[in-house]
């Protein structure tokens, strides 16, 4: 199924309980639509929720609500149901806001342009911490739930740890020489798997986070700006090339392409809540609903680029950069600069 959005999406993120999905789009309007299997999809929903492009959309609370962030340095908390604004901040960040994701029912955490980290908790109804983790733009996050420890990659070319019982930024590794854009958890939580923006995966041991312990090189030369868990053994990337490929994690393989946005970079990728669609956003301004069963069907008997794996423990990382090409956060930016567009922490009160 394809959804020609009209605009260019930042964002992409499914209802966790029925088939409705969401995105956020480059002149601030928030879009839901109902999908199925057997009919086109049908918009629920139009929202203009910025005033500057809306990069992030989450559900909370169920489903009842949905969240967005923005370059204007607002969040706010949309009605699924009628479409009405809950409740709005509008200093939330000092700097745009790049992302959002759920930690557990009750809160939610966001990142900013300048490397920023806040936790928001719905039962105290206000920001309760925040993180200094970065020197630039939070690219993405995830959180690992048993150890009560948030995951952050960003353009600054590091990993974070924040620890969420000790309230402090557990520790950061070192420079990779390379934007770190998208991070995935593996192997039942001993390995955290980062796309970079010159096309090398970094794989780090968990408790181990200062140097990456393997590196993957042979997926493309194009920047992973999207990664999503299919299982422990392999992930699903989307790549500046326009390509989504299967690829294996230890050992690493590209297991092969299963779909594909022309040659328009891939923004982001999500599951439906009952994992039988994967959602794709790219630069060609369609959201694509994929079958998941269909596309990888017949991974099993195709496996291309198998390679060893690379251990990094004991020699410098020489990563190839290509200098000339943009970084996501200055895609975004330049996006934002192309189109025309005519207070308080107690963000959740209303919620």
């Amino acid at each position: 199924m394809e959804i020609n959005l009209g605009k260019l999406a930042f964002d992409v993120d499914f209802h966790p309980s029925d088939n409705l999905v969401a995105t956020g789009l480059i002149d601030g309007d928030l879009h839901l639509y109902r999908y199925s299997t057997d009919s086109v999809p049908v918009r629920q929903l139009e929202v203009h929720a910025h005033t500057e492009s809306c990069r992030a959309a989450r559900f909370i609370n169920g489903g009842r609500v949905l969240l967005t962030g923005s370059p204007d340095c607002s969040i706010l908390a949309t009605d699924v149901e009628t479409g009405s604004t809950i409740t709005r901040i509008d200093n939330a960040h000092e700097a745009a806001v790049n992302r959002l994701i759920n930690l557990t029912e009750s809160t939610v955490a966001s990142g900013d342009d300048e490397g920023c980290i806040k936790v928001w908790d719905t039962r105290e109804r206000s920001c309760c911490n925040s993180f200094n983790a970065h020197e630039d733009y939070i690219s993405d996050m995830t959180f690992a739930s048993d150890a009560r420890k948030l995951l952050t990659t960003s353009g600054d070319g590091t990993l974070s740890v924040c620890n969420l019982r000790r309230n402090t930024v557990q520790t950061r590794s070192e420079f990779s020489e390379d934007e770190l854009l998208s991070v995935v958890l593996m192997k039942n939580g001993r390995k955290v798997v980062c796309g970079s923006q010159t096309g090398i995966i970094l794989l780090y041991s968990w408790g181990c986070f200062k140097d990456c312990s393997d590196r993957f090189t042979d997926l493309s030369f194009n920047s992973i700006d999207a990664m999503l868990k299919v299982d422990e053994d392999r992930i699903i990337t989307g790549s500046e090339n326009g390509i989504i490929n299967l690829v294996g994690i230890l050992p690493n393989r590209v297991i092969q392409p299963i779909a594909e946005h022309s040659d328009c970079p891939i923004e982001c990728l999500a599951f439906s809540h009952d994992r039988k669609f994967l959602g794709s956003i790219a630069h060609d301004q369609m959201l694509k609903l994929w079958d998941l069963d269909t596309i990888l069907q017949d991974t099993g008997n195709t496996q291309t680029n198998e390679t060893e794996v690379v251990d990094s423990d004991d020699d410098e990382m020489e990563l190839d950069k290509d200098t000339t090409k943009l970084s996501k956060g200055n895609k975004r930016k330049n996006a934002n600069n192309e189109q025309a567009f005519g207070g308080s922490n107690n963000f959740f009160a209303d919620l």
